[in-house]
């Protein structure tokens, strides 16, 4: 499906090649001073500086359908649209019947019996992911407005390297692709956010994280580590009644809710799967094997474009569980 949250509910609509994509947000509070100024730094970095990220070059404008009037949301369903005007999609044709390893272009066929969009990855593109951008901004503006919540994502790591740019000039000259580690701080979270076991803090950042095309994992605190480590070297040593602890293996999370520590996780991206160089695939209509060069803009690595979407994403996810526990009012005072 398309939509997540349960208060604050999000959802995306729109092609990679199609007029426009979009997010609509129900149960957004009323009283949100919010303009078009206030997209414009996470659009940016989502948009990337092209060195390594797409030469597709949108504005990105944000069109405000409903749920604003007089520079404050309504309560009304917030829907924020962008218009695609930088699309070139003769580079996708020969994809119809020729799948892209690695890409959802085979998966999106079966899904929909053949009638999916094609072009640019259609509904599956990243292009779709303006729309968690434009909601986590909504959501980062309550968060950090009412209770002070800061939310910082950044890339720690790049094919393997954290010295990344040798690595990326490389596999850019080869027509080859690179994926990433992004890492994610969420501070001043309150302690008691989260259900246990189903509606876990975990479950549900790991349930939007993976929304965000060429997710491949996630982890929470020390992650996998910590399956290397002994009970005394990760427990948190809890320091006073407010639930301070002196490390974070946990990452901010104990069974399921939120501790009031930092809330750390880490996101695996995959590598890009459009690349220049030669790839075996097969073509639909003849039931041959055949080989396949991708043509079109892409990311050497789209691992560079991800903090402010995974940011987003905890957003979106926070603005949710605060909402729930009645910590953001459905009217905001004024």
């Amino acid at each position: 499906m398309n939509s997540f949250g349960r208060i604050f509910r999000i959802s995306l609509f729109g092609e990679s090649h199609g007029s426009a994509v979009g997010v609509t947000i129900d149960g957004c509070p009323a009283g949100l001073p919010l303009s078009a100024e206030d997209f414009t730094e996470d659009l940016a970095r989502r948009r990337g500086d092209g060195r390594f990220t797409t030469a597709r070059r949108e504005p990105d404008e944000v069109v405000f359908l409903s749920g604003l009037f007089d520079g404050r949301t309504t309560g009304a369903p917030l829907t924020i649209m962008f218009q695609n005007r930088d699309i070139r999609s003769k580079d996708y044709f020969i994809l119809k019947n020729t799948p892209r390893p690695g890409h959802a272009d085979f998966t999106a066929m079966i899904k929909a019996g053949g009638w999916n969009d094609y072009r640019g990855g259609g509904h599956f593109s990243g292009r779709l992911t303006l729309g968690i951008v434009a909601a986590g901004v909504v959501g980062k503006l309550l968060l950090e407005d009412l209770e002070e919540v800061t939310i910082k994502a950044r890339v720690t790591e790049i094919g393997g390297a954290t010295d990344t740019a040798k690595n990326l000039l490389d596999a850019q000259k080869k027509g080859d692709s690179l994926g990433g580690i992004i890492e994610c701080i969420v501070t001043n979270l309150p302690a008691g956010l989260g259900e246990p076991f189903f509606d876990s803090v975990e479950s549900l950042l790991s349930h939007l994280l993976f929304a965000i095309p060429g997710i491949k994992g996630v982890e929470f605190g020390a992650g996998f580590a910590a399956a290397r480590m002994r009970g005394s070297e990760m427990n948190d040593i809890i320091l006073d009644k407010s639930g301070k602890t002196a490390t974070n293996h946990a990452g901010g999370i104990n069974g399921g809710i939120t501790n009031g520590n930092p809330v750390v996780f880490r996101v695996a991206v995959r590598p890009t799967p459009s690349i220049r160089i030669p790839q075996k695939t097969i073509n639909l209509e003849t039931g041959k094997r055949t080989e396949l060069t991708v043509e079109g803009r892409h990311d050497t690595c789209f691992a560079l474009r991800l903090p402010p979407i995974v940011e987003a994403a905890a957003a979106i996810v926070c603005t949710d569980l605060m909402m729930l526990e009645e910590r953001i009012p459905r009217i905001l005072p004024s």
